[in-house]
Order: structure tokens, then sequence, then C-alpha cells
């Protein structure tokens, strides 16, 4: 982080700026900077000056305020390694997060040190506040950040379908995925980018705290997702790019009701779940901007993307390019190259690819295929144009009746129906066939929606019979990670839970 926290710090002795603006107002770079030497001075005495190696290994609360990027300026001028966590993470969650990252310091806000046990894991050292309050605890010792292999950034994957991997990130993968990004949407230094997604999301970090610090620009901030307050705001600073995922773009469409209150934003990324061409580009009418639907994982970030300038079926109905020097391919089940129109196993190789995983305090390298590339597990189409398309997961499926149906083809169908604003297939169980097809349902109106509906319009569309969804649950919305991310374990449950309280038809 030292590198881009340089920078930064040179821009600020030239000319103050506002760096941040969050719900508490605005900040100043040298704002910022002043408290980040004051919380590495709490943390590492004497390697705040940005020319030593004396920092350590800093377990951060990343909540979306000015504090995230005040800490994460502290451990840039200490020679650090930040490792960002959620302040809703539990406290099973950060005791296993603990053990694989075994940081030299943690900060964050009392509550939550006493909630995660902090007291009972880091040897007793010393103990200070700094960011306004905040509680700092460091264990004693000597401090030793060649163990992450030059590693700058670990965020904690969701947890979504296991334990949360540690993904340990170099600050060459940051640049290079951030400056792609500047490139493709057109950026330009002093930009404003918004973070409305937390910042303890890998990709979050990176495409907002990251990326701002390229730009040193205004990072807008929204502490707890609202829609009509991250309009608001976006708009009222005037906004040029930001990064969410899918149900945030359309929750932000139906609140904008076309008013194109986004007019000024360049463009609006979108990654991170399932997506649908129609529902997309009606939230961008809706907001004045443009959608590029992007593919990307913490383990290799936004490696695609298409361009503000591309038409509708490239930015809505695919997911865009690789970066310039990131190869991306689709494999048979033989281990051939898929040619153009097949899908096959996404494999990725490039500049933005992890160092590994944080295990024991240290990188534990991926396994990667003879040739470097990196298993994402995803399934993946290319195309003749050079663009891609995900097909969806390699595990996303249902076995009916000893029949593999991918959940993603069904989603895909029922979002092109009008009245749908975001669903989700899941199984349930079920005596003969050991799995059935439900599926959750969020209106556009609030209405309900029956199976009847849903049936008679993918009938409409071709999707095979054998594919339906047998039972249809409408729910006010689809459970969510901590980073806003479809909950597949979550709305698994969800499905089996309001299944038992389904009777059969008669």
């Amino acid at each position: 982080m030292r590198q881009v926290v340089r920078e930064f710090q040179h821009r600020a002795e030239q000319a103050d700026f506002v760096a941040v603006i969050d719900d508490t107002g605005p900040h100043t770079a040298r704002e910022l900077l002043a408290e980040a030497a004051r919380l590495a001075e709490v943390m590492f005495p004497g390697g705040a000056d940005g020319t030593g190696g004396t920092g350590g290994t800093v377990a951060l609360q990343a909540d979306n305020s000015w504090r995230t990027v005040a800490g994460s300026l502290a451990v840039g001028l200490a020679g650090g390694m930040l490792a960002v966590v959620n302040r809703h993470t539990t406290r099973e969650e950060f005791a296993a997060a603990y053990e694989d990252i075994r940081p030299d310091a943690v900060v964050a806000e009392p509550s939550a040190m006493e909630e995660w046990g902090v007291s009972g894991l880091v040897p007793e050292g010393r103990a200070g506040t700094a960011l306004d309050g905040w509680a700092c605890r460091t264990a004693p010792g000597a401090y030793d950040v060649s163990r992450w292999s030059g590693g700058v950034l670990i965020g904690l994957t969701s947890g979504s379908t296991g334990r949360p991997k540690g993904v340990v990130q170099s600050e060459a993968a940051l640049r290079y995925a951030g400056t792609s990004t500047i490139e493709i949407n057109g950026l330009k230094r002093g930009d404003a980018v918004a973070a409305i997604v937390p910042l303890s999301s890998t990709a979050a970090y990176c495409f907002g705290v990251y990326l701002s610090l390229l730009l040193t620009g205004p990072l807008v901030l929204t502490a707890k997702w609202d829609r009509a307050a991250a309009l608001r705001r976006m708009a009222d600073h005037e906004v040029r790019w930001t990064m969410c995922v899918p149900t945030m773009a359309l929750q932000m469409g139906t609140e904008a009701a076309g008013s194109g209150v986004l007019g000024g934003v360049r463009a609006i990324t979108v990654g991170g779940g399932p997506m649908d061409r129609g529902a997309l580009a009606r939230a961008e009418r809706s907001l004045g901007t443009k959608i590029l639907r992007v593919f990307g994982m913490s383990e290799c970030l936004g490696h695609t993307s298409p361009r503000p300038d591309d038409p509708e079926e490239v930015r809505l109905g695919r997911d865009g390019r690789p970066f310039p020097g990131t190869d991306l391919r689709a494999l048979t089940p033989e281990g051939a190259e898929a040619a153009p129109g097949v899908s096959g196993r996404a494999q990725v190789r490039g500049p933005s690819l992890f160092l590994g995983y944080a295990r024991e305090g240290r990188v534990e390298p991926p396994e990667l295929t003879g040739e470097g590339y990196f298993p994402t597990g995803d399934l993946l189409m290319r195309h003749e144009d050079g663009t891609v398309t995900v097909m969806g997961r390699e595990k996303d499926i249902i076995i009916r009746g000893g029949r593999n149906i991918d959940i993603t083809e069904i989603e895909r169908a029922v979002a092109g129906y009008p009245r749908v604003a975001r669903a989700c297939v899941a199984a349930v169980p079920d005596e003969v066939l050991g799995e059935r097809i439900a599926l959750l349902v969020v209106t556009e109106d609030g209405g309900t929606v029956d199976l009847a509906e849903i049936t008679a319009h993918l009938e409409h569309v071709g999707l095979s019979k054998n594919k339906w969804p047998e039972f249809v649950y409408g729910i006010e919305e689809l459970p969510q990670t901590k980073v806003g991310k479809l909950d597949r374990s979550g709305a698994g449950e969800l499905a089996r839970t309001l299944r038992k309280r389904t009777p059969d038809p008669a």
C-alpha cells in the first residue's frame, strides 16, 4: 500500500483536496493523513514516517466511513499489511480469521473488540485509541510483513458457501485492476467515485478505497445501504463511477422512477450475482447512466468489463472482455479449449491474480494449472468478438430425479419477466426425486406472483418444461451476504422453510 499512499501524500502536500464524503460530511486529504499518522504511531511507534519497514499486519474494521481510508493510509505510512474485516463478523468468524491472518494489531470500535473477543486472542501488548475513539490493540514483539510474500491487502471472502478465506493481494494487482478500470471508464484525476458495497469486500476495497487513492479525488460513501440516500449522495457530489451488486442496481433503478438522476455518472459496474439484460436495461434507463456487466472475483479482481460506449447487447447481455494482459479461457470436459459459442470450465491468469490464501499467518499459494491458470469454478462461453458470458457456477445445479439442472439458466429466464425484480432458484428436498425446484421472487410492484404466471412466461420463452419451478414463493427481499451479494445458502434455507409450510397440491 506504500506506493499509492506516497502518491496520495505528495498530491496533498501540493494542494489539499476533499478525499472522502461520508455520513459525517467532507474530509480533506490532509485531515485523513493527520489521523493516519496518529494511528500509525499508536500501533507501531516510530514506524509512521513512510521510510521504514517497521509496520506489521493490521486487522481493521472496514466500515464505509473516513476511518477505513485513514486506517489504510496509516498502514501504508508504516509499511504494513492491511486485513479488512466486516463489523458484522461473528465471534467465531473472527477467531477463524485471526488464526489464518495472525495480525499484529487490531483496530475497531470498542463494541466490536468486545464482541469479537479480541482481548482473548491478541497477546498482551499496547492498547490505545485513535480514529476518533476507536480502540487499537497491538501485540508485543517484532513484526515481519515479509511473511506475506509482497502482499499488502487481505480481504475475506463472503463465506456464503463455507468458511471465509483470506485472499492475499499485492499492490501490483490492486494497481493493475484499478488503472484498467480507470481507463475503461474514461475516468481522470480528481473524479469522484462512490462505494456503496461494504468496503470489507476485497473488490469493494480495491474499486473503492484504492481506486480513489489512485484518482486522488473524493470517495463518496454511505454507511448503510439505503437506495434513496445513495442516489442523492451520488447526484449531489457529481460521482462519475461506482461498482455494485445487481440487487443494488435494480433497487436504485426502481427508486429513480425514470428521473435520470444519475445522468452525470459515466457508468455503473455491476457484478457478483445473476443478471438479466432486460432488468438491467430498465434500471439504466431509469437512472440515466450506463450499466456495465462484469466478471471478477476476490482471487482475480475485476478481470473482464465492457466499455460504456459498447452496444446494449455487449454491456448488459454479456460479461465484457478480459482486461489487457489477462488471459481467460474455457475448457471442455476433455481438457481442450472450448470453441467460441461452447460453454466450458473457466480458468484465468493475469496481473490481478492473487498471491494465495492466508493460512497460519502466511501465504498458502493457490493451486494453479501447469500453465499458471486459476480455475474459477464458473462455466464460461467465449464469443467470436472476444467478449465472454458467464453461464453460471459449476456447482449451481439441482439434481432432480438424476437429471442435473442449471439454476442459472432458470434464473435468467425468470428474470426476463417484467414483473420480476429479483429471483433466486433453490433446491428443496423430495423423498422420491431427491430435489425439486423452488423459486424465491421479489416483484417490481410488491404484489404476489403465482406458479401458473411464472410457468406461462417460461413456456413463452421456450425454457424446457423439466426445468420449470414447482414451487414459487413471493418474498420482500432475497437473503444477502454481508457485502450485498446473493446468499445462496440463506436462500436455500428460506426455501426449505417455506416448503415445509406449504401442503402438496391435492
